[in-house]
């Protein structure tokens, strides 16, 4: 599993993956939800999508050299239904993914993904249409702004929720937030009487 980093800005290549309901059981196949250790989870990613039984390499964009070091990824509509895994944001994180843009998000993946710094990045039909037509641009995604800017100069808004917002660019999750509210909360605690 990544560690929290911050993410104030990620400018990169789109790596594009074709299809709708690409579910969780394609991005981390079951049975490396067993692993003992995350240090090789970013081998995974689409592993049985990618190599044949004897190890071979397929035909797929994450095997593909044009998009080698891509930072986000470009996939269609209702990406990572299915099953409840952390493990599909922990390994895309540990790949090197740090965005995913789609017109659509699973919300239990999208959940996960905030919480685990992947940034889940919601654009309209028309972004997507353009994506889609200009694979492996160099695109910027701003959290601060929440904009995604196109090589073309358009900037385009995505939804994040300021809360989730903080998160990521600070590098902490939910608890790592708690614990640093804690000289707060125990000075709100010293003063509470408590019968």
């Amino acid at each position: 599993m990544s560690e929290i980093v911050k993410i104030v800005k990620i400018t990169g290549t789109a790596l594009p993956m074709r299809g709708n309901e690409i579910d969780t059981d394609r991005i981390i196949p079951a049975r490396y939800l067993k692993e003992v250790s995350f240090a090789r989870m970013g081998d995974y990613p689409f592993f049985d999508e990618r190599y044949t039984g004897d190890g071979k390499k397929k035909d797929h964009p994450f095997n593909d050299p044009e998009y080698s070091g891509a930072s986000i990824l470009f996939v269609n509509k209702n990406f990572g239904c299915g099953s409840s895994r952390e493990h599909a944001p922990w390994a895309l994180t540990d790949y090197g993914i740090k965005a995913v843009i789609s017109t659509e998000f699973a919300d239990i993946f999208r959940n996960n993904s905030l919480k685990n710094g992947l940034v889940p990045v919601l654009v309209d039909d028309a972004t997507a249409e353009w994506l889609l037509k200009n694979p492996g641009v160099e695109i910027t995604i701003d959290l601060a702004t929440s904009t995604l800017t196109l090589p073309n100069g358009q900037s385009v808004k995505f939804p994040l929720e300021p809360f989730a917002a903080y998160c990521l660019m600070n590098g902490v999750d939910e608890l790592g937030f708690l614990l640093s509210k804690n000289a707060e909360i125990s000075a709100y605690e010293s003063k509470r009487v408590f019968t």
